[in-house]
């Protein structure tokens, strides 16, 4: 007896041992999964060329560094690219776009990927081409715009707001199209192009509707613009991976956007731009854009 019950506790004993060993080996597994997540040293950025790009270089990158990121910058001239990328995991986070085309976008194209936090963000704007002013505009008038879905509708309720056009009654804004134009008033050419191209348009058409990364990035002024949109609905986002939206590395992105010393440089930097809603001035800027574009949009029709 003495010896069955020496046998059946060391047997006992041998099979709580191997569950301890169990548990330790797949202990390290779990963690180390974590770990590596949590250790996530390299951030690959996405953006197009121009004020987003410089956003990172200049301030983004020195800030991650200093918490021991290394940061890599892919530049894009298209909007095409940089969420096709980001869903292939060739980027960690993108910053080119504003929600209704990443919304649009990410539905086409069947993308898991979601926004994450605002960035200081260029109006679209109405820039002279062979015409310099609102006035001059005259029937028959070529207005280039930007031919993506999202941002054809913000030129087209522009060009509403300007009088040129009359949009039908209880469109939506966002997702305006040429089906929803009621009345051409001024029989307006729109010359729909890639929105990189649209700086250069200039020279071929009487008003270029801008979207504002380029305008900025080809040398153009927002005080250069005839017509600004008011609207904050457009103010562009950062987009990632969802599996990565809760990710340690992208809090210090964010953190980093939302600085006291990343405010200061983008209001001297970029005066005149959109700023995040977390900021908490949208209300005021809003309020001030849109006093001058209902003056703006009144002289235009006063000279019809």
């Amino acid at each position: 007896m003495q010896t069955l019950l020496k046998t059946f506790s060391a047997a006992a004993l041998a099979l709580a041992l191997a569950a301890c060993g169990q548990q330790e080996n797949a202990a390290p597994a779990a963690s180390g999964a974590d770990k590596a997540a949590a250790d996530k040293k390299e951030i690959v950025f996405g953006t197009t060329v121009g004020d987003f790009g410089d956003m990172v270089k200049e301030q983004i990158q020195p800030a991650l560094e200093k918490k021991g990121y290394k940061v890599k910058l892919v530049e894009f001239t298209d909007y095409v690219r940089p969420n096709l990328a980001l869903a292939e995991g060739e980027l960690d986070i993108n910053i080119f776009q504003h929600k209704p085309y990443l919304d649009d976008f990410k539905k086409e194209h069947k993308l898991d990927i979601t926004e994450a936090f605002q960035v200081p963000t260029a109006p679209l704007g109405l820039y002279p081409g062979k015409q310099k002013a609102l006035a001059d505009v005259k029937d028959g008038a070529s207005v280039s715009a930007p031919n993506d879905p999202s941002n054809f509708a913000r030129a087209l309720v522009m060009l509403n707001e300007l009088g040129w056009v009359k949009l039908k009654d209880g469109i939506n804004p966002l997702t305006a199209s040429k089906n929803d134009i009621a009345e051409n008033v001024k029989k307006i050419n729109i010359v729909e192009l890639e929105a990189a191209q649209l700086p250069r348009s200039r020279a071929d058409v009487d008003f270029a509707v801008v979207n504002g990364n380029y305008a900025m990035s080809s040398g153009m002024k927002l005080t250069e613009t005839l017509f600004q949109e008011p609207s904050f609905a457009y103010v562009n986002w950062a987009a990632v991976k969802t599996a990565d939206k809760d990710s340690k590395w992208l809090k210090d992105v964010e953190e980093a956007y939302n600085s006291e010393e990343f405010k200061a440089y983008a209001k001297k930097r970029f005066a005149g731009y959109k700023y995040p809603a977390a900021w908490g001035e949208s209300a005021a800027a809003g309020a001030k854009a849109g006093a001058a574009s209902s003056a703006a949009a009144s002289a235009a029709s006063a000279a019809k």
